[in-house]
């Protein structure tokens, strides 16, 4: 509403100024007085009642007090157009700060609100609060975890991409650990819950988006002191200004009340706000046509200050899916015979791997096609299957045999390992027929943007939950200066505040429900626009096209905006004081206070502007 009646009141403006002179001053007025109150009412009251509250001035009030001054003699347009540029201004922030309250909502969803809570052998429906640690509670295969807890009977994988975000789901058995919000994918379990639902891992990532949003940066707090100071000082020079000159230069009392309003106009600060958001809308524009979404200016401004960029693994600097990269056929095989029956075993299977290695094997041509008979899925480690006559095993290497895996083809298992890639083994009667390496392959354009960045002096991490192995190998393939494994959400968190001590200012980029904690503690959040809708809400900027590379084209625009803004604000300052001396002086009247003050700001208006090129 507030965006709907600022450009209404902007609309009436315009429409009162090009009809002026043709219309009866009664009617111009009231165009104006109807933009005043459609524009500035609910700044006003905003003013009004912050003023009630912190029992101090602010901005709001002075643009009021300023624009009436202007109506006061005469000078409606001025009045009108500040209260038009003021009241759109507050309208966008407060679009934007409306926006990021939603990734709460969005996480909420993500966590059952009911569990299958076990008692004397039976199973009851219960609200997830009312789970008591040492409870036990049943999980089916497709079913989301409502709480966490550790496995006391049976064994499935975990999609646990909600908490570490990586793609390659964890096998899980009696004793290991789940955690709320993950997908149980294809057996049931037991589990016995280990602490309160309100303590819970995704809990804690609820919290941490939180209260990392309601944190108010230094800038900020700087504006805020800076507004009521300057505010005061308007407003206590400005009722001075009312009597003082009377008494100590002689005025007429006509004169004191006309310098006074000239002073309330010059002194208002429009060309001040010109000098910033005509240039951060120009930026945010340049960005979007880029496929770079900032959700607000402050962040334009924050981004060309960082010092170290923190980024996620997988779905950031890797695809975010497995894809296999190598493949090793036993000697004497036919290829095609091998993938078509290794295809069509593992187009029966549900798991991210098998789905993997059917595309694999439909990009090479073949449609898998064979009868699938007696396939069994054993859980965590491979599935059995028969082709026609022949048995087949394809899984882990340990479903295998660790020994006959290392001595295949000169132990190149070793190597692939050592490349953080994960192997699927398929073996018929007479040992292994196919060995297939999958990782979750480096974006094409993660190193090109990473260079970007150390050239820029940007210090790059990466954080992942992933394990110091497939780290490792990611780090070196794409240049990353450090990295910090097995990460949780609340120790990506820890990683970016200890990171934000270290070098100042410091941004975040991922794509996860996982993400979503540090994107918000860091100073800057980075989305990729393929990311979930938690990371999307919780980040400052999005990465719309998912290329890492824009990271430093929007730095760049970032230190171009930071420039011009520079430029507008010492003149304007520049402009005002010039205005000022020249009202005390009484060489200015309030035609030429108009062409100064209007001009100023259409002077800076027109340089934010070269921003869009």
């Amino acid at each position: 509403m507030e965006l709907i009646a600022a450009l209404t009141s902007g609309a009436i403006i315009l429409f009162a100024f090009l009809t002026e002179g043709h219309l009866s001053s009664t009617w111009t007025a009231a165009l104006y007085i109807s933009a005043y109150v459609i524009g500035g009412l609910a700044k006003a009251k905003e003013g009004i009642e912050d003023t009630i509250k912190n029992k101090d001035l602010n901005v709001e009030l002075l643009m009021i007090i300023a624009a009436i001054g202007a109506a006061s003699i005469g000078h409606w347009w001025e009045g009108a157009v500040l209260i038009f540029i003021f009241s759109l201004s507050g309208a966008l922030e407060t679009y934007t700060m409306n926006k990021s309250h939603k990734e709460i909502s969005a996480l909420m969803d993500m966590q059952p609100d009911t569990a299958l809570r076990i008692v004397n052998g039976q199973t009851e429906e219960v609200h997830v609060s009312e789970l008591k640690v040492g409870d036990q509670f049943f999980v089916r295969a497709g079913e989301r975890i409502p709480a966490d807890g550790n496995i006391v009977r049976g064994s499935t994988s975990i999609d646990e991409a909600a908490i570490t975000g990586e793609s390659m789901p964890e096998e899980k058995s009696a004793g290991d650990e789940v955690f709320a919000g993950t997908l149980n994918l294809n057996g049931s379990i037991t589990v016995e819950l280990t602490k309160p639902s309100e303590e819970s891992v995704f809990q804690k990532i609820i919290e941490l988006v939180h209260n990392a949003k309601s944190e108010k940066s230094p800038s900020q707090l700087f504006i805020e002191r800076f507004e009521g100071i300057y505010v005061n000082i308007v407003l206590t020079a400005g009722v001075l200004l009312l009597f003082v000159p009377h008494y100590l230069f002689d005025w007429s009392w006509e004169t004191t009340f006309y310098r006074a309003m000239i002073f309330l106009v010059v002194a208002s600060p429009c060309a001040l706000v010109a000098s910033i958001m005509p240039a951060t809308l120009s930026a945010i524009s340049n960005g979007a046509r880029n496929g770079i979404l900032f959700k607000g200016g402050v962040h334009v401004e924050n981004l060309g200050q960082i010092k170290a960029i923190a980024l996620d693994k997988t779905g950031t600097l890797t695809k975010g899916t497995p894809e296999v990269t190598d493949v090793y056929i036993r000697e004497g095989l036919d290829v095609h015979e091998i993938f078509n029956i290794i295809g069509s075993i593992e187009k029966q299977s549900t798991h991210p791997l098998a789905k993997a290695i059917v595309r694999y094997v439909k990009s090479q041509k073949i449609e898998p096609d064979l009868t699938v008979d007696n396939m069994q899925d054993v859980t965590g480690k491979g599935v059995t299957a028969q082709i026609g006559s022949e048995t087949w095993k394809i899984g882990k290497p340990e479903f295998i045999g660790n020994q006959e895996v290392e001595s295949f083809q000169n132990g190149i298992s070793r190597s692939l390992a050592d490349q953080g890639k994960t192997l699927v083994i398929a073996a018929d009667e007479n040992g292994i027929a196919a060995m297939l390496a999958l990782k979750d392959v480096v974006r094409e354009d993660a190193k090109e943007a990473l260079g970007k960045l150390k050239r820029a002096g940007i210090r790059t991490i990466m954080i992942t939950g992933d394990n110091d192995r497939t780290a490792q190998a990611i780090a070196r393939e794409c240049g990353i200066d450090e990295y910090y494994t097995n990460c949780l959400p609340e120790d990506k968190v820890d990683h970016i505040r200890n990171l934000k001590e270290a070098y100042g200012q410091v941004a975040m980029t991922g794509d996860g429900i996982n993400d979503a904690p540090a994107l918000a503690t860091a100073n800057l959040g980075i989305a990729m626009g393929e990311g979930t809708d938690v990371a999307l809400e919780t980040a400052d900027i999005v990465l719309m096209k998912n290329d890492l590379s824009k990271i430093a084209d929007a730095i760049s625009l970032s230190k171009r905006m930071s420039r011009i803004i520079k430029q507008n604000v010492i003149f304007s300052i520049a402009v005002i004081i010039l205005l000022l001396i020249s009202n005390f002086a009484q060489t200015l009247n309030m035609p030429l206070g108009v062409i100064g003050h209007e001009g100023s700001t259409i002077l800076v208006i027109l340089n934010g502007l070269r921003l869009l090129k």
